[in-house]
């Protein structure tokens, strides 16, 4: 059997006992490697052979005979991220299903087991990121400059000038320490808000932004599903790297009460990453990467329309595409951009 053999060969890279295994087994560096090492072997066994329950389970089954192959204490483990990959080729087909309206797709009904422990488990996960640029970028501090570059260049299209948004004031959401309004947003506006549910990643942005603290007006200690931007405060509502850490109804509901929060002409700017084929769900800090058609069918459904788009530059090629979206609701008039 095909699959036998990128078993074993998965097997043959570990150099660790299996009492270590099961010692690691929630780790990320484990957690990483099973994403990179294992399940690239079964990449083009999935364009084959789709991976529901059904056959997970006889995979299970192959792992408990096989002796040698795999321990009996991994294969819980192996068996929950096999069931995210077969929901995550399933998720496709739910979301074509579900077109007169949007619901919890699969990943975001079934996998996370409830939103209380999604969201939990995510403030779990930012509650040991350190307060620091290299934290807010995953320790991959080397992509922060194209980023900031991209989203200038991005920004300046729907910004100043007849017709476009304006330059008075701007909310960071899922702000962190504020590496996106030191950077991108404190340049261009008279004033900046910022969001965020981590208490420590808000007080540390009163440090790291101190050179341009007069021009943050407030910081806001929520998680977002559960705030409310004030009506028709805001010129640009900046959304980066965090709408994967909603639910598909609360990303929903959240960027219907941003575009309630916008100025006349103001622009929301979504920039993250961006799956190739359905929905993937990150088990280390419970985070969802949604595909093209499920973002634009959220996008749509909140009452928002896709002013421009384009794909980050500058990016190894190994690492998920990132896309940056500028929105504004379906009730304003055309904008003009660059």
């Amino acid at each position: 059997m095909a699959h036998l053999g990128a078993h074993f060969a998965f097997r043959s890279r570990w150099q660790k006992t299996d009492d270590e295994l099961c010692r690691h087994s929630m780790s990320f560096i484990l957690h990483r490697a099973i994403r990179n090492d294992f399940f690239q072997s079964y990449l083009y066994l999935l364009e084959k052979i789709p991976l529901d329950l059904i056959n997970i389970c006889h995979i299970g089954i192959s792992f408990h005979w096989i002796p040698g192959l795999i321990s009996s204490s991994f294969v819980t483990y192996l068996l929950l991220i096999l069931t995210l990959i077969g929901l995550e080729y399933s998720s496709k087909k739910l979301l074509k299903d579900e077109s007169m309206g949007v619901k919890l797709y699969a990943l975001t009904s079934q996998v996370i087991n409830g939103e209380m422990q999604f969201y939990a488990r995510a403030k779990l996960f930012y509650q040991e990121v350190p307060a620091t640029e290299e934290g807010m970028m995953g320790n991959f501090i080397e992509l922060s400059n194209p980023d900031i570059q991209a989203s200038r260049e991005f920004l300046r299209k729907f910004v100043g000038g007849p017709g476009r948004a304006g330059t008075d004031c701007a909310l960071d959401c899922g702000s962190g320490i504020g590496r996106v309004s030191k950077h991108v947003l404190l340049p261009v506006f008279n004033s900046v808000e910022l969001v965020d549910m981590m208490e420590s990643f808000l007080l540390e942005a009163q440090n790291y932004l101190q050179v341009k603290g007069d021009k943050v007006e407030s910081y806001h200690c929520y998680s977002l599903q559960e705030f409310t931007p004030p009506l028709g405060r805001y010129d640009v509502i900046w959304i980066q790297w965090v709408s994967g850490y909603l639910t598909d109804k609360d990303l929903l509901a959240f960027l219907s009460r941003c575009r309630d929060g916008l100025k006349e002409n103001g622009v929301i700017i979504l920039k993250d990453n961006v799956a190739r084929e359905g929905c993937i769900f990150d088990l280390s800090d419970s985070s969802v990467t949604r595909d093209m058609d499920i973002l634009q069918s959220l996008i749509r459904k909140s009452g928002l329309a896709v002013l421009g788009q384009e794909k980050q530059d500058g990016f190894p090629e190994q690492c998920i595409p990132v896309w940056m979206f500028a929105l504004h609701s379906t009730d304003t008039p055309d904008q003009q951009w660059e």
